[in-house]
């Protein structure tokens, strides 16, 4: 974090506090300086000093007020600041007419007042932050109070302001959402997984409550994406991945798919730069053309509409970047090959209207087989409404045609805050209810969830962007995520129906359980009581919900045999020391327990069962002296679950004698090894997993093996790359040690290009293990090379080498060699 600069001493004054600090928090936000001018350190006496009913013809801001609070800023920006509140006071009065403006006027003068002198790392005052925030709120037409919290989101968490003083002054309702939108920034967690993990818990919590909660954030999010480019690279990243991974397809999940699609875009910008380019001036040396083509489209509809007395409007676009790279990248294919990259949207005032449309666009124009989609009759998990097709016109020119209502389009657009209402009068209608069924689902499953890794893990899995439709015999509609199996079919009719699952039929034919469902398929389960699930079933399963129900099933029986077997392996050596059991209840092995950081019995058996404890050791302490020459206690850092212990143990991975070898530096040597499935290399963010009678297998965080093993928490260690070893002065440099990685080149088939891949893979001093060329269908190629790099960074920089070679449609890394 940059350093706070105080007020120069020239500028200061006796009122001048110049011991302001800014929090932690407000880095994420790009604060990078504050100072208070004179007066800032007051607060309002009653909040009655801040209502004042405005006048209804003339500004409620005033230069004046706003310049007592941004000293130290220039006319112009000050001048900007008032303007931009003026522009979001007329936008409510346009959206929402009735609304009361005084609580807005209340909070932007207490917001005024708490962030001043505060800057952004663009060097522009803080306040503008949170007045953007409201001018994205005012914009979605949510009401005043939503508004007035958005203003004030960042004051609890980043000045000196108590939920109190808000629910003082601006009623119950803005603490609230003020409160369910501050992030946890003050909290310490053990690492950054857990502190994103607890954030969005927080935030998804709130959300059940009052939906406001998660739209501020989203705006808040959107702002922060649009000024991305004054933060370091690093940041930069983090930011921007965290977007894709979480704020985007929560998006998504409500229906806002305008605010989805630019924050989806913001982010591409920098978590691929070179992609984003790249794509950038493909898409506008089609634009010229795609456009002219757009405009002749709209025209002909426009004309087949009055001709057949439909009354609707066109529109026409052309699609999203991160939308195409997501195409060109799952379907191998060029940018001009994409489907839908030219669309037209009409919106009709009926729902007939749109059906007799669609019959009168597929008599003029020749439709796409498979590409007709009927989203009116069955809409999506997040009530998406709208016919499409693929039509394809004279010279073989493709295009994709929306046809929706205007009430459609509004969901399209804003999703759940085109619906929602905030008056105490309006009850929330069951369209409502089923946007937020999921979250109050994926809150019940968080219970059984105590790993912040596994949480995300979920969470991820549930914000999925596709789904099928599947059907029960006797016709009802199961909607499963993408790529799903009989058994997430079987787990969303019940839980008891998927753990007892032996078979299934598919459109009245025996499947295997993994069989991919998809769209119409009838589904019919076979089940067998006392049957139980299959950890096998993890690898296949899509569904977060037949996820949950499997690792808890696991969970739970794993622990049953483990506190069984504990209990076995403490008879077996009370045995051989001669020690009677029976005479020691359940108040004693508690007692063991607590020395063990433990609060029962069972936990006491299960961490032996699992091999966490020695027997000797919880004997030695049951009857102090029983087993002669007992072993050591455990010091107090080593007291608590595996994780704790082992993260005691084991401090620093590193490579020893040849590459596939990992060694674990600390108290006891352990077998450490790199996992095969996804070939970590130094740089790269790894996790430790307990193995059965392997040792340690270090993983990267990325491997999709992980998230199957993250619910067996006990078993899974924290490891870390150990820094390079310090060389002598006079001493010759130790050659790095490298790391095998496979990458694979999509380009054109063309002569010399293999040369020049081979040549820039030298020039950078790397060496190649092995090269394989083939040549694709589609007149195309694919190379595998198997290169020794040193770490990641290396990596990237190769591939980033690769990708600027004409022709490279595509370079990405294959996590197994």
């Amino acid at each position: 974090m940059a350093p706070v600069h105080p007020v120069s001493p020239e500028a200061a004054t006796p009122e001048t506090d110049l011991s302001a600090q800014v929090s932690p928090a407000l880095e994420a936000d790009g604060v990078v300086e504050s100072s208070v001018p004179p007066g800032a350190g007051e607060v309002f006496a009653e909040p009655s000093a801040v209502l004042v009913s405005p006048p209804s013809d003339g500004p409620l801001g005033t230069d004046a007020f706003a310049a007592a609070y941004l000293s130290g800023f220039s006319d112009d920006e000050i001048k900007t600041v008032d303007r931009d509140f003026q522009t979001l006071l007329k936008t409510v009065r346009a959206n929402r007419p009735a609304d009361d403006l005084e609580v807005i006027c209340a909070a932007w003068r207490f917001c005024l007042q708490q962030h001043a002198g505060q800057k952004r790392a663009s060097g522009e005052p803080y306040i503008i932050h949170p007045l953007e925030v409201a001018q994205v709120l005012a914009e979605l037409k949510m009401d005043s109070t939503a508004i007035a919290a958005g203003l004030l989101h960042d004051a609890v968490e980043d000045t000196d302001v108590t939920s109190v003083e808000i629910a003082k002054r601006f009623g119950d309702q803005v603490a609230h959402i003020v409160e369910g939108v501050t992030k946890l920034d003050k909290i310490k967690f053990a690492n950054r997984e857990d502190h994103q993990a607890e954030n969005i818990r927080k935030m998804l919590l709130a959300m059940v409550d009052d939906i406001r909660v998660v739209i501020i954030k989203l705006a808040d999010r959107l702002h922060n994406m649009r000024t991305l480019e004054h933060l370091k690279p690093e940041k930069q990243q983090k930011i921007a991945r965290e977007t894709l991974d979480i704020y985007a397809p929560l998006a998504h999940r409500l229906g806002m798919g305008k605010l989805r699609g630019e924050l989806e875009d913001l982010a591409f910008r920098y978590t691929d730069p070179f992609a984003y380019q790249q794509l950038t001036v493909e898409v506008d040396a089609l634009r010229g053309e795609g456009e002219s083509f757009l405009h002749k489209i709209v025209g002909e509809v426009e004309a087949k509409l009055k001709e057949h007395h439909i009354k609707g409007r066109v529109e026409s676009r052309i699609k999203r970047l991160y939308s195409i790279q997501q195409k060109l990248e799952s379907q191998k294919i060029p940018v001009d090959q994409v489907y839908d990259l030219l669309a037209i949207r009409v919106i009709c005032n009926t729902v007939g209207d749109c059906y007799a449309l669609l019959g009168l666009l597929h008599s003029v124009w020749r439709p796409v087989p498979g590409r007709i989609k009927d989203f009116i009759a069955m809409p999506r998990p997040n009530l998406y409404q709208s016919l499409h097709t693929t039509l394809i016109a004279p010279g073989g020119h493709q295009f994709e045609v929306q046809i929706r209502t205007e009430e459609m389009h509004r969901v399209a657009e804003e999703g759940i805050a085109a619906h929602w209402k905030y008056k105490a009068s309006d009850s929330v209608t069951a369209k409502d209810e089923a946007r937020l069924a999921w979250v109050r689902q994926l809150m019940e499953w968080q219970r059984e969830m105590s790993d912040p890794n596994e949480f995300m893990s979920t969470l991820k899995i549930d914000l999925y962007p596709e789904e099928v439709y599947t059907f029960t015999p006797k016709g009802k509609v199961v909607v499963l995520p993408k790529d799903a199996s009989p058994i997430d079919f079987a787990y969303t009719i019940h839980t008891e129906v998927g753990n007892t699952t032996v078979g299934a039929k598919v459109n009245g034919r025996i499947v295997p359980l993994r069989t991919k469902l998809r769209n119409g398929d009838i589904v019919e389960i076979t089940t067998q009581a006392g049957h139980a699930p299959s950890r096998d079933w993890l690898s296949f399963t899509k569904s977060s919900r037949a996820r949950n129900k499997i690792k808890h099933w696991i969970n739970e029986h794993q622990r049953e045999r483990a506190i069984e077997i504990g209990h076995k392996l403490l008879e077996r050596e009370a045995r051989k020391y001669k020690v009677s059991l029976n005479k020691y209840g359940t108040a004693d092995y508690e007692r063991v327990a607590t020395e063990y950081g433990l609060g029962t019995e069972a936990e006491l058996l299960g961490g032996i069962g699992f091999g966490k404890y020695s027997t000797r050791q919880v004997l030695n302490k049951l009857e102090p002296g029983s087993t002669m020459a007992a072993e050591p206690a455990p010091s107090e850092s080593a007291v608590g679950n595996a994780i704790g212990q082992m993260s005691d143990v084991v401090k620093r991975v590193f490579f020893g004698k040849g590459s596939e070898s990992l060694q674990v530096e600390g108290q006891d040597d352990l077998l450490v090894y790199r996992a095969r499935c996804c070939n970590p290399i130094r740089g790269e963010e790894i996790i430790g997993y307990v193995t059965r009678g392997k040792g340690v297998a270090v993983h990267a965080r990325s491997c999709p093996n992980v998230q199957n093993l993250l619910y067996e928490s006990d078993r899974r260690i924290q490891v870390e790359w150990a820094a390079a070893p310090e060389t002598p002065k006079d001493a010759k440099a130790p050659k790095p040690t490298t790391y095998p990685v496979r990458l694979t080149v999509l380009c054109e088939d063309r002569a010399g290009l293999l040369k020049e891949f081979t040549a820039i893979i030298a020039d950078d001093g790397t060496n190649i293990r092995s090269v394989d060329s083939k040549p694709t269908p589609d007149g195309q190629a694919l190379v595998d090379f198997v290169v020794e790099t040193v770490d990641v960074r290396h990596l990237n920089r190769l591939v980033l080498n690769l990708r600027k070679v004409p022709g490279v449609r595509e370079v990405h890394r294959v996590q197994k060699i």
